[in-house]
């Protein structure tokens, strides 16, 4: 895992495998690179898409249940959207600044160096992002099987057989091609605004009745109200996703802010509709007795077409899956560039340009998560630390103006903007801390156990050589099963411009 040795001997190895491959003689007219495959449109896509999930058919109640009243409840997802924008802004100038894949990892190890971006990678590679994907994975297999077991929870068995066949579907089609990938979330996050304009429609054009609406009244505490932002926040998870795949966005430096300009209000507006739609079709009792809301308001007002709102939230689900996939893929990709990670899961696919070692690694922890049957309370531990390096990327922003002031930022926030942010952040993470300090001090506790793992396998440069032997070995060994090199990238395209360069280009 020794960054500097993981190179010479990654090339070395790729060489020779190109060499013998039956693409030698296209080498000189294309590199063999992760391809620029997401334009405008697909970039939104991966954003909402990933935004849109489960959240926004369950988390009404949450929300509502801290609130107190419905009318804070809809300033409590208008702030959370703000709050949502807010640090996507923060992502756009980082995103353009440092134009690597990776996101919170890649502008964390550029700013603060590698322990820090290292600690981020090893809790999000192996935990947060396999506990997330197998969560949204059961949610996709609880309502797929929910007609089939109509009085009684989906046997164990049978949902997590499920789960399995959509991960492994899924990661198929995301080793075979980018392009299919991208298809696929196009048409889910399509799916998705759909299933949210009829729930918006329906409710307006038959049930449509403030006073209904504001009827439950209570006054909430302010640990009740940091609950309600921490579970709209949930809603609003997967906003900074596309950063993840900077490198295969068409025009980055173009594209990347656009989606996030187009994408972040959108979903803001589709929520707070969304909310309303419920609200003015239930009252307060009947949202908090229900376990999920959508379904719930199929039932009431649906009628005959109840069924509708189950498989709507299934193939939400699904294209949340599809999206974490896609980008959780590239952050081990990432890593792995970096030598932070072993350096076959740096490779990408000889001919479709995928970076298939880095899916199956994805795919595995996701399996066994699902099989190990704890994943709420490894959610519970992670979500502190998704909320920790939300802050830590964005207090990166301000130390990165202090440390290099002179930088081109074609994108630079106002400061209020990321100050405004880190204070909301440090309100929550410090409310998390007091109300929940053993579940925090876990999420701690997993992210720290990578502090021993970055010395032995990255910075120890002294190791046996059988270690590199070995290490060598089951390389040479995946690429031949996988079919990969390690890519040919263009340095120009993913390091951060310097004034001379700007001025070069103007």
């Amino acid at each position: 895992m020794d960054g500097t040795e993981a190179n010479r001997r990654n090339c070395t190895r790729s060489d020779t495998a190109a060499d013998s491959g039956p693409e030698t003689k296209s080498d000189s007219r294309e590199r063999v690179t992760l391809k620029k495959e997401i334009g405008l449109m697909s970039a939104c896509a991966i954003i909402i898409g990933n935004i849109i999930g489960s959240g926004i058919f369950i988390s009404p109640k949450g929300v509502l249940e801290h609130a107190g009243s419905v009318g804070f409840s809809l300033i409590v997802w208008v702030l959370g959207g703000g709050i949502c924008a807010l640090g996507s802004l923060c992502y756009a100038e980082l995103g353009v600044t440092i134009p690597k894949s990776g996101g919170d990892y890649s502008y964390v190890t550029e700013i603060f160096g590698g322990l820090v971006g290292f600690l981020l990678l090893w809790s999000a590679v192996w935990i947060m992002y396999p506990t997330t994907l197998a969560v949204i994975a059961l949610t996709f297999s609880n309502y797929v099987l929910q007609p089939a077991f109509p009085n009684c929870l989906p046997p164990f068995i049978a949902t997590r057989l499920l789960s399995t066949i959509c991960i492994l579907l899924l990661t198929w089609v995301n080793c075979s091609s980018v392009r299919w990938a991208t298809r696929i979330q196009d048409f889910f996050t399509i799916g998705k605004l759909l299933a949210l304009v009829l729930i918006i429609v329906v409710a307006w054009s038959k049930s449509v009745k403030p006073q209904t609406a504001f009827e439950f009244i209570r006054e909430p505490s302010v640990g009740q109200i940091a609950l309600a932002f921490l579970q709209a926040s949930f809603a609003f998870s997967g906003w900074n996703f596309l950063n993840y795949v900077t490198e295969e966005v068409v025009e980055p430096r173009k594209n990347l802010p656009r989606a996030i300009y187009i994408s972040i209000p959108l979903v803001t507006l589709v929520y707070t509709l969304t909310n309303i739609a419920y609200f003015s079709s239930m009252s307060p009792e009947e949202l908090l007795a229900s376990n999920a809301v959508a379904v719930t308001f199929g039932e009431k007002l649906l009628g005959m077409f109840s069924w509708v709102m189950p498989i709507s939230v299934a193939l939400s689900t699904f294209g949340g899956i599809n999206g974490y996939l896609f980008t959780s893929s590239r952050l081990c990709f990432s890593g792995a560039r970096e030598g932070h990670l072993p350096y076959l899961l740096a490779m990408i696919h000889l001919k479709n340009c995928t970076p298939i070692p880095a899916l199956l690694v994805c795919c595995t922890a996701t399996i066994v998560i699902l099989c190990i049957g704890e994943t709420h309370n490894l959610i519970n531990y992670v979500s502190f630390i998704n909320y920790l390096s939300y802050g830590v990327t964005i207090a990166g922003l301000l130390f990165y103006r202090w440390k290099k002031p002179n930088l081109v930022r074609p994108i630079r926030v106002n400061l209020l903007v990321p100050i405004s942010y880190l204070v909301f952040w440090a309100v929550l993470l410090g409310f998390s801390l007091y109300s929940e300090p053993v579940v925090c001090g876990m999420g701690l506790v997993i992210m720290l156990t990578g502090v021993p793992i970055y010395f032995i396998g990255v910075q120890w440069s002294q190791k046996p050589r059988w270690i590199y032997s070995a290490v060598e070995r089951v390389t040479y060994l995946g690429q031949k099963l996988c079919y990969v090199v390690f890519p040919q990238g263009d340095p120009s395209e993913t390091e951060p411009l310097t004034e001379k360069t700007e001025k070069s280009e103007l």
